[in-house]
């Protein structure tokens, strides 16, 4: 496959992946925002940092007023990474390789782009605002399905899938940080014990709240939540699942090409350190040490990969 095309369908689906991360996160912070009501201004500034764009906003804001800052996480040209124009982005990738797509593909990358056109064409009501986070999550999991249904597993889909799980690893990792640090109190210890609320919003950050009531009959505490969103292999937005999925991907593409590449290593060594480990090391570690360092190298994880399969000339 040329570089060219493994690069667009890569970039494609971290554009899709991050879209659909921005509406939780906004989800998220709106939630908090209401039960902070005398500080809602930080919740908005947590969600900003989050994402990555605080210093764009900050360039054109004063204040961190909820309207301002959905508008611009949606909407505003000012960010490179609003969900109008990464779902832009994300469909120029999936036209730049629309010979490698299925026609699903294709059409749902297409009416997402369309959808979100008209969505997004003005301001975002309060009001309107739960309607709006829930179509771009649903617009996502059409292209998603679609890919799951009628791809074949070949390169093209390991390169679509590495796209999205770098991108989602990235995200959970954020979220944990900011989010952690964000709202710990502060004469509270590292690894304490929070309001339950303030853990359920970190957990709908990441889709993953119901499903932790599933599998986790105790309180909502720093070691269980984290432990969680770290190291469960069975949460498909966790660090060590979504890292075990790059593994498996690439380990597709050298059965596929014939050889190992750089990425390949770092991976798994990656993986290495994920699977099995303790989160009370990760604690004595200091949690937001650990995150940083995870977010360095996934960042250069994801580098690697384009340097491997030359995205760019």
């Amino acid at each position: 496959m040329l570089g060219k095309t493994a690069g667009g369908l890569y970039w494609m689906f971290r554009f899709l992946e991050r879209a659909e991360n921005t509406a939780r996160l906004i989800e998220a912070g709106f939630r908090m925002a209401l039960t902070r009501s005398s500080d809602a201004s930080s919740e908005w500034q947590s969600v900003l940092q989050t994402a990555g764009v605080r210093k764009y906003y900050d360039a054109n804001h004063e204040d961190y007023d909820a309207a301002s800052v959905v508008n611009f996480l949606l909407r505003d040209p000012k960010n490179p990474s609003a969900v109008l124009t990464i779902t832009k982005q994300a469909r120029d990738n999936a036209r730049l390789v629309r010979t490698a797509l299925t026609t699903e593909v294709w059409t749902a990358v297409n009416d997402n782009w369309m959808t979100m056109t008209d969505l997004l064409k003005r301001p975002v009501r309060e009001v309107d605002l739960p309607d709006v986070l829930a179509t771009i999550r649903q617009q996502s999991a059409l292209v998603r399905g679609a890919m799951y249904g009628t791809m074949l597993r070949n390169d093209i889909y390991d390169f679509s899938r590495l796209g999205t799980h770098i991108e989602r690893a990235d995200n959970t990792a954020r979220i944990l940080d900011v989010k952690y640090y964000t709202l710990l109190p502060a004469s509270a210890s590292v690894g304490g014990r929070l309001d339950n609320k303030q853990w359920e919003t970190i957990l709908r950050s990441v889709s993953a709240h119901r499903s932790f009531g599933w599998l986790d009959e105790g309180d909502m505490t720093a070691t269980s939540v984290t432990q969680f969103l770290i190291l469960d292999l069975r949460l498909p937005r966790s660090l060590a699942f979504s890292v075990g999925q790059i593994v498996e991907n690439l380990n597709y593409l050298a059965d596929e090409y014939g050889d190992e590449r750089e990425s390949h290593r770092m991976a798994r060594a990656l993986y290495g350190e994920l699977k099995g480990r303790d989160i009370a090391d990760i604690f004595d570690q200091g949690l937001h040490e650990f995150l940083t360092d995870f977010i360095s190298r996934n960042n250069a994880l994801g580098g690697q990969i384009e340097r491997d399969y030359r995205f760019v000339g």
